[in-house]
Order: C-alpha cells, then structure tokens, then sequence
C-alpha cells in the first residue's frame, strides 16, 4: 500500500477513534459531525489516491464522492452524505464549528452521521485491501 494512502487511513482512523469517545455525549453533536465529515473526506482521498487519482486540496463531500463513484459506486445515502458535508467548516470560530444548515445536529442525527462514516470506512478499507 503506497505511504500516501496509509497515512490518509490513519488520520481518518483518528477522527473515528474521537466520535468513538465522544459520541455518549449528547452536547458534543457539532464536534461529531465535523469528525465524521474529516474522516469521509480523509477516506474517499485514501480511495482515490489509492485509484492514483491527483489530490485535491478540496473538502467537499459530494464533489469528492463524485470522483469516488467514477471509479466505483458504493451506494451510500448521497442525501445524509450532503448533510454530513455542511459540517465542514473553513473557520474556527465559536458557533461555527460542526454546524449543520438547521443548526446543532440531534443526537440521532450524530449517531447517523457516525453510521455513515463507519460504512465508509469499511468501504475504503475493503477496496483498498482488494487492490
């Protein structure tokens, strides 16, 4: 497995082990969304480098998707994949961070987002260790 890839794996597996943690708490659902959105993104740019795909300094989820679904389609929820996508943020300022467009995800919307992550990783890591 190219370095690349192993290290795009391992900073994404990071994001994952901290929604592990703070997952059980119920005021944290901004900071699970915006983990869950950086290990996506971390995973289809695994994928992609992998596929020997250009890195893209870009954090959109549904573009980074589109690139993914051109080599092979992985039949996500494209819809809770566009939610998960407005996590990300460009700034750092309070009140921002993990936002979604109707303001602090629900606990069951972080549950579903760290659903969605996970199917991804399991994705990410099957085709990877196929090729």
């Amino acid at each position: 497995m190219k370095r690349q890839v192993e290290d795009w794996l391992f900073l994404a597996q990071k994001d994952i082990d901290t929604v592990e943690i703070i997952l059980k708490e119920s005021h944290l659902t901004n900071i699970v969304a915006f983990h869950c959105q950086q290990a996506i993104e971390k995973y289809f740019k695994a994928y992609l480098l992998h596929h020997d795909k250009p890195l893209l300094k870009i954090h959109d989820l549904i573009k980074l998707y589109g690139m993914v679904k051109e080599i092979k389609d992985w039949n996500i929820n494209e819809e809770l994949l566009a939610v998960v996508n407005e996590a990300y943020t460009e700034t750092r300022y309070p009140g921002e961070l993990g936002l979604i467009s109707t303001g602090m995800p629900t606990e069951r919307q972080a549950i579903d987002f760290f659903d969605l992550a996970k199917k991804i990783e399991a994705k990410a890591r099957k085709e990877i260790e196929i090729m």
